[in-house]
């Protein structure tokens, strides 16, 4: 056998002799290693495993339950393939919404990153079109409604960061992590969440020259144990992970709620969360999805909720303008909650509600809505 023919079986064998151990049922499947979900995700990232095997590797490992290990390997695996960049600034604040984006409301959180870099912090959000299961709103499709270039590299999305007049940028994981990218057709057949989905927000395309903070949401009560180990293990100097709206960075606006966050490489703790004590006062949980938004269907799905994605996109650009312009409002309120989380957990300000008037300040002056180009 030549060693080229070796060397295109090797993947396959040790993909095959994996699947034979993790979809072997509830009760005889059995875990696997750090470096082989790393080895097997690579494989499937380098096109080196059929489609069908590559599917049966992300389902199986998702109903045998992934161990931290298989989510810290296929994490590195991740990693590996993406393009990563220094920006020349000190600190990054990696804002990592859900890449299945949103259909319950009009997500306030892509108009976060020009409100903390009028603060002074550099910020940058990434994502993707359209992922599955949810298919809803993504940043990316709310920044090409506003006129936000979202087709950059790595390189030049870093270099908005050192801009003066910029500060922040979005970098789309076409850009920083092509073969992850290829994949969401895949996905989007194995219909269910996989460990990819865990794992892509802590890809970290961006970095600072000393620190990476990153700031990502949560629904279900096991994930920030696994975020945060996930975040550490990806070199993030801190975490603030938030329970939000649709699993994104976004606190609900009308009820208590509970946070997670670490400095330092350290253990997590929770903390609780209270809107009315930083002054907001709000009867939805998050931005009302408009009663004029077109209506569409999608026969292919009985479970996603459809929305008109460029209309809702544009009425989010539209909504998100405006809190930037200082106009109260549900967009309002959620920029100054999650800005005055992200403020507090940095040590940017000595409390919460000290730090929700700072954001408040912000939005009032009308200056980070410069910043949106």
């Amino acid at each position: 056998m030549s060693s080229m023919t070796t060397s295109a079986n090797g993947p396959r064998l040790q993909m095959r002799s994996i699947i034979q151990r993790i979809a072997t049922g509830p009760e005889l499947s059995k875990d696997i290693s750090l470096e082989e979900a790393r080895a097997g995700m690579r494989a499937i990232l380098d096109n080196e495993i059929d489609p069908v095997q590559s599917g049966i590797f992300l389902i199986a490992l998702r109903m045998k339950r992934e161990t931290d290990d298989e989510l810290k390997g296929i994490l590195d695996a991740v990693r590996e393939a993406t393009g990563q960049v220094v920006a020349e600034v000190e600190d990054v604040v990696d804002i990592a919404d859900p890449y299945d984006g949103y259909n319950r409301c009009l997500p306030a959180s892509p108009f976060l990153m020009p409100v903390l870099a009028e603060y002074g912090l550099p910020a940058v959000s990434h994502g993707a079109h359209a992922v599955g299961p949810k298919y809803g709103v993504t940043h990316r499709h709310v920044f090409e409604a506003a006129g936000v270039p979202v087709d950059l590299s790595p390189v030049e999305a870093a270099d908005r960061l050192v801009d003066p007049a910029l500060g922040w940028s979005y970098v789309d994981q076409r850009s920083f992590c092509a073969p992850l990218h290829n994949l969401v057709g895949l996905r989007s057949a194995v219909v269910k969440r996989q460990a990819v989905t865990t794992v892509e927000v802590m890809a970290k395309p961006i970095q600072g020259r000393r620190h990476t903070h990153l700031v990502t949401g949560y629904v279900h009560k096991p994930y920030p144990r696994i975020y945060a180990l996930l975040a550490r293990h990806a070199g993030f100097d801190s975490a603030l992970l938030v329970r939000g709206v649709e699993g994104g960075v976004i606190p609900s606006l009308r009820q208590k709620g509970t946070c997670f966050n670490y400095q330092h490489h350290s253990e997590e703790q929770s903390f609780e969360i209270d809107p009315t004590l930083l002054g907001i006062e709000q009867s939805v949980r998050a931005v009302p999805l408009p009663d004029d938004l077109p209506q569409i269907s999608r026969p292919d799905d009985e479970i996603a909720i459809a929305v008109d994605v460029p209309a809702t996109a544009e009425a989010t650009a539209q909504a998100g303008m405006a809190a930037l312009n200082g106009v109260r409002g549900p967009t309002y309120d959620s920029l100054v909650f999650s800005g005055a989380l992200i403020l507090w957990h940095l040590g940017r300000e000595p409390s919460l509600k000290v730090a929700a008037d700072r954001i408040r300040e912000v939005l009032d002056s009308g200056k980070a809505a410069r910043r949106v180009c």
